[in-house]
């Protein structure tokens, strides 16, 4: 993978693409991340001041939140925090009670699509997706939530080919070395919650080949099941007189 080519041509996509569509720029999501982070600055080279990061809080770890900051500040990407902890827990005071972990979780990244295509709206930007072609695959991402954006420009790229983009564009290390999450509770990570390790489900993504076929069929069963997640909403396929 020629990295130059690839960031270049990522850059020219973006600017392109939101010309086609008569947009100024574009909005994303800062989450501490990896992904986020190699996002932002590809933003950040194709709209200059015309692309904006919101960091989001929503019961967070304060450290995602100052890693957010530290790649704003390192690229100069214009930024505004959004603590969405109030709206969260005023969203729960009406719905039915519940501990179902996982639906209460996922409220939070469809929050920040909210405010994201709020920001968007009133900008008349572009909301750009931070998800890559590892989590795509077994569809490990929030539908209408972090799933919801306009565009992924690093939808083609499994994990370990954006690590190699985020050395290339001097992404700060502790950024690239962190563990993989997606922030939706205390301890959660990638790895744990999808069964599989990334260098596992990149090296199926790239070769077709797995060390164990119990990792082969965990992933094949990951793909069926997140199907729904990957298209619009499904119409039936017959059509009326």
């Amino acid at each position: 993978m020629d990295v130059n080519e690839l960031c270049d041509s990522l850059v020219t996509w973006l600017k392109e693409y939101t010309q086609k569509v008569g947009a100024l720029g574009a909005v994303f999501g800062m989450s501490g991340g990896i992904d986020s982070a190699v996002v932002s600055v590809l933003c950040k080279r194709a709209f200059g001041e015309n692309a904006l990061g919101l960091i989001m809080p929503c019961y967070s770890d304060k450290n995602d939140e100052m890693d957010a900051k530290l790649t704003a500040d390192k690229f100069d990407i214009k930024y505004q925090t959004i603590i969405l902890d109030d709206v969260y827990d005023e969203f729960l005071k009406v719905m039915d009670k519940s501990e179902n972990q996982m639906a209460k979780a996922n409220i939070k990244p469809r929050l920040r699509m909210i405010a994201l295509y709020y920001y968007a709206a009133l900008n008349h930007y572009l909301v750009v997706g931070s998800e890559n072609k590892s989590e795509i695959t077994v569809g490990y991402f929030t539908k209408y939530g972090d799933g919801g954006a306009d565009l992924w420009p690093i939808g083609n790229l499994v994990k370990g080919q954006v690590k190699k983009l985020a050395a290339y564009l001097d992404i700060p290390q502790k950024i690239i070395d962190k563990v993989p999450t997606a922030g939706l509770w205390s301890g959660q990570s990638d790895e744990k919650e999808m069964g599989i390790t990334y260098n596992e489900l990149d090296r199926y993504i790239l070769t077709g080949e797995t060390a164990n076929p119990e990792i082969r069929d965990r992933i094949r069963a990951l793909y069926i099941k997140s199907e729904h997640k990957r298209r619009l909403a499904k119409i039936p396929e017959f059509k009326l007189d």
